[in-house]
Formats: structure tokens, sequence, C-alpha cells
């Protein structure tokens, strides 16, 4: 029973082993491609079921939409409207019949070129796209027919989806079937902008050509025609002649690519001058037309496949209801303050300064239709260009100060070509570099260039939306002087970083974009830092300096804080300026003021009108307008000054030093000057160029004959934080100085001195670089055969009051010829005789001294001998109380004395010396004289001590009137 059981597992085993024999394995890539098929199928089903939704939710075609655009409404900056696209439009329809067939192949050969063969899509140009979307990203080249184009302007909006795409694709085919072709061709060409309000091509044949017929169009015509639509501001004949030829020279290559033409004639075509063909008649002008083609120029650059005349979009812009017609009127010649004269062009431009929204733009004088100048008007800058070509750039890489030096020294040399030279012809050696840019003279600011280095200059410039004719500099664009142009709106861009703490946005017409469906799409730019504060607040400094007292004045405002720049530029072979430039700001506003010399010609080969440059008859005018613009903006709103940023010190130099040094304490007034620096690189030494040392004092010498020398001292005050010495020097017998040592000390022998030779002895104090003034004394050396003279002193010196205002002074003397020095309380006078009177006293002490004085040699001198007196007041009180009671009889003496005493009194009002000797020859004729007039003293019978001579009132009178002279 187990073997059987055993048996029938073993055959069941065997059974089951066949039954379960393995498959062969599958290779695993037919499982890759099973996989990739039923994604592939997936994806194709849910792309069908996707496609099948959003062909089923694409709009219908409704007829009316197929030729009524829908206008684009425009909203100034306070969101009022004060425009639309096509509210000034001027349309002119026309029938497939009147197309002539050079049009048709000019249009199909750029946008279309098998338009006549497709059912609405061209799956060839599709596939390229396609590729093309791949390496470039979706939306990177687009595959419109002009059937898909009549679709997208009339149902769809322009955004880059799928689902607009597949809506587009399906509604063309679809149009395609109810169309004929000739239908749909009329529909592009009668709804298309063709720039200059001009809808469709007839009406664009018109205003270009003054063609009323369109069999009329030449080929270079066509062309130019068939090119307009993908950008008509910028192709815009009227304002852009050259990029309206380079635009025509790109259809005339794709009309031979594609057999419509040959070469032969597209040479002929390109030989053509595109402003010869233009209509001389040009359109009126619309209100606020130079703003509104900057609008347009921004959304055709920012946004792709935007229809502003047919999309319905809402444009709100950042124009100021204020500025814009201000400045419309400013450039019209019946409203302006200004008188412009004959031949003279005009533009301007106003910014916000703190965003760079551009509030007002005026395209040209009187507001004509035809070339915008402050937006495409591209000039030599000249001068203007120098805050960023030089000063700006100096600053920001070197951390220049506006004291920095510039040496305008002459014409700067540039071999093989003219020298620069200054404006006035003239130079100014050493100058600041505040006040080369504030007389805006080249030689410096070329100089300045060559210091920073032309690629900073470079870079600086065009982080401030200048851009350059060539990769490298050219020693000229420091007084743009070169090929590279710019244009009012640049040039007001570039100067508002200035202004504003050195952040700059590209200037910007419109701020946001509504559609239709409520997408908003915001076009403002971002602002980014350029520049360091310091340089931008330190370049506005020395530009507030230019209107202040520079080039600029004319351009002042009252009241206001201004920064600005003049330009001029030059003719080649011709004097005067074509071009002349004001560009300035404030905290609020920013203007650049254009203004050129142009003179209309006739052709003598084509009979044509044509414009050239002539010079301008007045310069200031650019000046005039900023002044007057400016002053009417800033009327009644508040703006502040520039503020000084932390990263700027304002300095006190002294003028002339190089490199910048401290002016000190004695630094003259007239020769201080305040100027900025970057904090951090501000000068620490003080200029001692007018700082003055003390002289030393008690300056001595004195002969030391027991060593034959000369011993000199004197005193100074060493308080000084720095070591002061003296340079000691010395003159023999009047001789020149020379210099006999330096020494810190305050003392010092003269060794070995000459025998009877004078020494003039000079001691100057030294510290550094500063001298003191010298301080002299003089001192003999006695010789072998000196005989030392000596001569005796006065004697019987005495003095008398004499009652009569007058001090009788007499002495002796007994020694060689001398003269006598006589002090009288410090009033010195030398006299020969050996006596004096002194008159016209008054009550008080007398000291008088007398010294002898050799007449051989005067610096021989006696000892002094010396007495006093003392007039009282009793005495003078007596003498008053006894001229109120004159004596009955005068005695004629007595008028004698009185009338010297007045003579004395008139001539001295303190105290007069007399040395007349006739009168005092000697002591004995003194002593007769004194005796004599006692007796008749005694004879009158007057007392002495209690009566004084007779004094009439008249003289009393005298007296009084000459002491209080």
């Amino acid at each position: 029973m187990a073997d059987q059981n055993s048996q029938s597992r073993a055959a069941r085993r065997k059974q089951q082993g066949k039954k379960t024999k393995k498959k062969k394995k599958q290779p695993i890539w037919k499982k890759i491609i099973k996989v990739a098929l039923l994604l592939i199928l997936i994806l194709f089903l849910g792309g069908a079921a996707v496609g099948a939704y959003w062909i089923a939710t694409a709009p219908k075609i409704e007829e009316d939409k197929l030729n009524i655009p829908f206008s684009s409404a425009l909203y100034d900056e306070n969101g009022d409207q004060f425009g639309d696209f096509s509210s000034d439009e001027k349309r002119t329809k026309v029938k497939f019949e009147e197309l002539p067939d050079l049009l048709i192949d000019a249009v199909t050969a750029t946008e279309d070129v098998r338009f006549f063969d497709h059912n609405g899509i061209d799956l060839k140009r599709i596939g390229g796209a396609v590729r093309a979307n791949f390496t470039g990203g979706f939306g990177s080249q687009g595959a419109s027919t002009i059937t898909q184009q009549v679709v997208e302007r009339s149902f769809l909006s322009n955004e880059k989806k799928i689902s607009l795409k597949v809506q587009e694709m399906w509604m063309a085919m679809k149009l395609e079937r109810e169309y004929s072709k000739e239908e749909i061709m009329e529909m592009y060409l009668n709804s298309i902008f063709y720039g200059s309000n001009s809808y469709g091509v007839a009406q664009a044949a018109k205003t270009y050509f003054g063609k009323e017929d369109l069999n009329d169009l030449t080929l270079p015509e066509a062309a130019i025609l068939a090119g307009l639509p993908q950008r008509p501001t910028a192709y815009n004949p009227f304002e852009n002649p050259e990029l309206t030829e380079e635009r025509m020279n790109t259809v005339l290559n794709l009309m031979v690519r594609h057999g419509k033409i040959t070469e032969a004639e597209a040479d002929e075509a390109r030989s053509v001058d595109v402003a010869s063909l233009l209509n001389e008649s040009r359109p009126d002008p619309t209100p606020y037309d130079a703003f509104v083609n900057q609008v347009r120029s921004e959304i055709e650059e920012k946004l792709d496949d935007v229809n502003l005349d047919s999309d319905g979009l809402k444009v709100y812009t950042t124009l100021d209801p204020d500025a814009q017609p201000y400045v419309e009127s400013m450039l019209s010649e019946e409203e302006s303050p200004i008188s412009y004269p004959d031949n003279t062009q005009a533009a301007m431009v106003v910014l916000d300064t703190q965003t760079g929204a551009i509030q007002a733009i005026g395209g040209n004088l009187n507001n004509e239709v035809g070339f915008n100048y402050a937006t495409n008007g591209n000039t030599q800058a000249g001068s203007t260009v120098k805050p960023f070509m030089s000063y700006g750039p100096a600053i920001e890489y070197n951390q220049m100060s506006t004291y920095h030096q510039l040496d305008d020294d002459g014409p700067y040399e540039i071999e093989g070509s003219n020298p620069i030279r200054n404006a006035g012809r003239s130079y100014n050696g050493w100058v600041t570099a505040r006040y080369a840019l504030q007389q805006s003279l080249n030689v410096p600011a070329v100089k300045l260039m060559e210091e920073v280095g032309r690629e900073n200059s470079k870079e600086f410039a065009e982080r401030l939306g200048i851009k350059f004719d060539r990769d490298s500099l050219d020693v000229r664009d420091a007084i743009g002087g070169t090929d590279t142009q710019v244009t009012p709106l640049q040039m007001a861009g570039a100067y508002r970083a200035f202004g504003n703490e050195g952040e700059y946005a590209e200037p910007y017409a419109v701020t946001k974009v509504e559609f239709p469906d409520g997408r908003v799409v915001d076009l403002t730019p971002d602002s980014e830092k350029v520049m360091e504060d310091y340089t931008a607040y330190m370049v506005t400094d020395m530009l507030k300096s230019v209107v202040s007292s520079g080039t600029g004045t004319n351009a002042a405002v009252p009241g206001l804080d201004v920064a600005g720049k003049t330009g001029t530029t030059t003719m080649d072979k011709q004097e005067g300026s074509p071009d002349a430039w004001f560009v300035g700001y404030t905290t609020n506003y920013t203007v650049a003021a254009w203004t050129g010399g142009y003179e209309v010609y006739q052709d003598p080969d084509t009979g044509k009108d044509k414009t050239r440059r002539i010079p301008l008859q007045d310069t200031t005018l650019s000046q005039q307008m900023f002044r007057n613009t400016m002053g009417h903006l800033s009327e009644g709103v508040e703006t502040a000054d520039f503020t000084r940023p932390d990263s700027v010190v304002d300095v006190t130099v002294e003028k002339g030093t190089n490199p910048a040094a401290l002016a000190s304490d004695s630094t003259p007034s007239e020769n201080k000057i305040t100027e900025l620096f970057v904090k951090g690189t501000e000068p620490t030494k003080v200029s001692e160029r007018y700082e003055e040392l003390d002289a030393v004092s008690g300056l001595s010498a004195s002969y030391n004959e027991d060593d034959n020398s000369i011993e000199v001292s004197w005193d100074y005050d060493t308080d000084s934080d720095e070591d002061v010495s003296f340079d000691v020097s010395a003159s023999i017998d009047g001789g020149s100085m020379q210099s006999l040592s330096s020494t810190s000390d305050t003392s010092m022998e003269i060794s070995d001195v000459e025998e009877g030779a004078e020494y003039t002895i000079q001691v100057v104090a030294e510290r550094g670089s500063l001298t003191s003034d010298p301080a002299t004394t003089t001192v003999k050396v006695p010789g072998e055969d000196d005989e030392e003279e000596e001569i005796p002193g006065v004697s019987g010196l005495s003095a008398e009051f004499d009652g009569d205002e007058t001090i009788n002074v007499s002495w002796s003397y007994d020694g060689p010829s001398a003269s006598f020095e006589v002090s009288v309380n410090g009033e010195t006078e030398n006299v020969g005789s050996e006596n004096i009177s002194v008159s016209g006293v008054t009550p008080g002490d007398y000291n008088i001294t007398v010294t002898p004085i050799s007449e051989e040699d005067s610096d021989i001198r006696g000892p002094s001998a010396s007495t006093s007196v003392t007039v009282s007041e009793a005495e003078e009180e007596e003498e008053e109380s006894e001229e109120e009671e004159p004596p009955e009889e005068e005695e004629p003496n007595g008028d004698e004395s009185d009338s010297g005493s007045d003579s004395d009194s008139s001539e001295d009002t303190d105290q007069n010396i007399d040395s007349t000797e006739e009168n005092n020859n000697d002591s004995e004729s003194n002593e007769s004289e004194t005796q004599e007039q006692n007796e008749q003293e005694e004879d009158s019978g007057s007392n002495s001590e209690e009566e004084t001579p007779d004094e009439s009132p008249s003289d009393q009178g005298q007296d009084e009137e000459s002491n209080n002279e």
C-alpha cells in the first residue's frame, strides 16, 4: 500500500513537471516599446480630448469683428483717460482687385510665402517653428500664417499659450472654409496699422508716398509697406529713415529668395534714397503725439504680438497732465516766451527724478508730425558727457575729491590729430575738479578720463544707458566729440541717476497694460544701483556750481537747488555750434533740453527738399527752455535740497596745496576753500605755508675778553608739540649773514672773534618748513689800538618852575665835545646847549634826565644825571584867582611873558621843550634874566608867592582852547 502511494506521488510529480515547464523570457526592449506605445496612445487620447475641448471652446467667427478693430485707451499718471489709439485714425479700404501683384508678392514673401497654397496653416512652417521652440523655448519663433494673424487680431489674445495656438489654427482652417483667399488678404491689408495714424495699406500709401492708386507704387515703396506692420513706430520712415531702409532691404532679400524679383531688381531698389520717396506733406499732429509714440515704442518692444489699434487694451502711462501741455507750449513758436530764430529745432524730455517715469516729451518745434528729436534725434552730446565720462568715474573708482587738482596747462596734444583745446582758448594752470567742471574746461576733462582709465569710463557710462559706437573709447569721448550719439531721453535718464543717489532705471512711459480678459502686465522697469551714493552726491554738488556760477547760469531758477550741465558741439571747417544742450535736475524733476540748427535746401539732383546741419544763432535757448519749464513744474511744489550721505565729508583746505592740505589757523580767509571728500580719504596734514613761529625774545650778545668770544643768549617759549631749533647767523662789519649753527639750546658761544670787528648776530626759530621773523643784536669787539673814550656826566643839574607854565632846566658840563639828551617824563630831545626851557606845563611831577653823548661817536654816552620838580595844584588855583582880578596896571614884561606862554601852549598841548639857543646861550644870561625879572616884580609890588603875572581873559581862553584840542 505504501509502495502504491509512493509510486502514485512520483507519477503525479512527473505529470506536474510536464505541466509547469518555464516559458522563455521576453527581451526588455520589447517591454519598453510596449510601454511607450501605451503612453503615446494615452497621451494622444488625452491630447485629443484636451484639443477637442479647446476647439469646442474656441470663439465663434463673427464677420463684424473681422473688419472693426478695438481701440486701446490711454490713461495718465492719475488714472484719467487722455486719449485712445484709434480716435484719430485714418482708414482707407481697398478691394483685392485694386492690389497690385508687386505689393502682394512683397507681403507674402515677408509674412506668408505659401499663403495661396495652404488651408490656413503651414505645416512646413510649423515644423521649423517647433524645432526653434525646442531649442529656444516656447514662443521663440512663430509660424502664424496671414490667416492666423487675421484670426488672432480679431478674436484671440496674444498670449503664448498652447491652447490659444490650437484655437488659432482651428479657427484659421475654419476661416479658410468660409472665406476666399482674396477676401482674407483684403481683411489683412485693410486692418493693419502702418504708423502715423494710418490704418490699411491704401491709407499708408497716401500718407507716406502721396499715392492714391496702389498700382503706382514702386518696388522700394511696396517693400517699405510690406515691412512696416512688424514695428510701425520703429520703422516709421518719417522718423527713422535709416531703420526703414534696413527693413526695406530685408523685404527685398526675401522677395529675391522666394523668386518674386531678380537680384538686379533688388539692387536697383536698394539704391533709392528712402527720404526721397516720402511725401512732403505730413499728417496733422495729434495732441501729445511725441509721448504717444513713446508709448507705442515701449509696448512693441516689451510685448510680443500686441496690436494697440485693435486689441482693446487699457494702457496706463506716466504722463503728467500739467507737464505735457506745458512742454508742448514751450516748443510752440506761437505760445512760448522764447523767441526761436529761423532754422532752429528743439526737443525736451521731463522725468520724475525719483522714479525715472517720463512726465512729458516735446518731440520737435511746433509739435510737427515727423521726426521726434526727443527719442530719435541722435546727435553728439558735447560737454554734457563730462559728468559721466570723466568726473563721475573718477569719484567712483578713484575716490576723487571735488578739490582734486588738474593741470589746465595748455592744449592736449594728440599724435596724428589736432590737439584738444578749451573752448575759450585760454588756460588756467592748476585748478580744482569743481572749477574745471564748473567752467567746462576740455583739457582737464580729457586728462581726468585718462587718469581713471577709458575702460572704467565706458563701463560707468554704459550703466547709465549710454551706448557707444565702438568697443574702445577715443580720447575725444571725454568731451562728447566722437561718433557716439545720444538723445534727450537718454541724457535725462543718465543725469537722473545722479539726482537719485545713484539709482538708475530706464526711462519709461508705460506702467501697466490691461487686456480685455482682465489680464494685467506690469511694464515698470526695475531700478538698480549703478554708482556709490558719494559719487552721485559729489557730482551733483559740482553741477550745482555750474548753475550758480559757471556756464549754466542762464538755467538758474530762483529759490531752487538746481544741478545741471551745458554742452555744445562743433562743426568741421565751420565756426559755430550746431547743437546746444542743457540737462539738469532737482530732487523732483529731471529735464533734458536740446536745440539744433537745421536748414532745408533743395537737392540739385532730385529737386527734393533735404535738410543739413548749420550753426545755431543762439546757444542759450536750451538753458532758457530748462529754466522756464523747471520753474513752472516747481511752482507751489516743495523741492528739497539734495541730502549729503554719511559717506561724504566737507573739509576746509588751503587753496593751492597739492595734494590737499588742511587750512591752518594762519591761512588767510581768502586762501581757504571748503570741498567734498569721500569719507576716509580727507587730508589730515595741516598746511604750513601761512603758519607762523614766534620770534625769539630777549636776544643779547656780549664780548668775553677772557677767551675772545661772544656769548649769545635768548628766550623762547617751547610749549609746542614739535621741537623747535634755532638757526644762528652773523655778519661782520655790515657784510652778508653767514649761518653759524643750528641748535635746540637757547644760547651759544661764538669763538675766535675778530678784534675790532662789529658783529651783527641773527637768530631765527625753525620748526619743519616754518621759520620765524629774525631777531638781531650787535656787539663790538675791541681792537688793540682802540682806546675806550669816556666822557663825564653833567653837573649842577637844576630845574625850577617859573610860575608861568615854564620849567627852566640848566646844567654844567666839563668834558669832550658833546650833545645832551634831555628826557622829560620819557619824552626826549637832543640839544647842544647846557640849558633848556620846558613850557606849557600843568600840575604834576616832572622827572628830568640829562645824558651827554659824544659828538665823535654816538655810541659813547656819559653817565645820566636826574632831577625832578613838582608843579602843585595850589599854585594853579592862585593863578586862576588872580586872573579873575587883573591888576590896574599891566606890566609890559608881563604882557610879553604871557604872549610867549600863549604861543608855547598853542604849539604843544602837553609840554614843550624850548631849546632856542639865542635866548638861552649860557647859564650866566639865564641868571641875568631871572634877576631882572625878579626886580621888575618887586617894583610893581607883586608877591611871587601869592600872585601870578598878569594874563588877559583872551589869553586864558586861548590856553584853554589849545589844551582841549
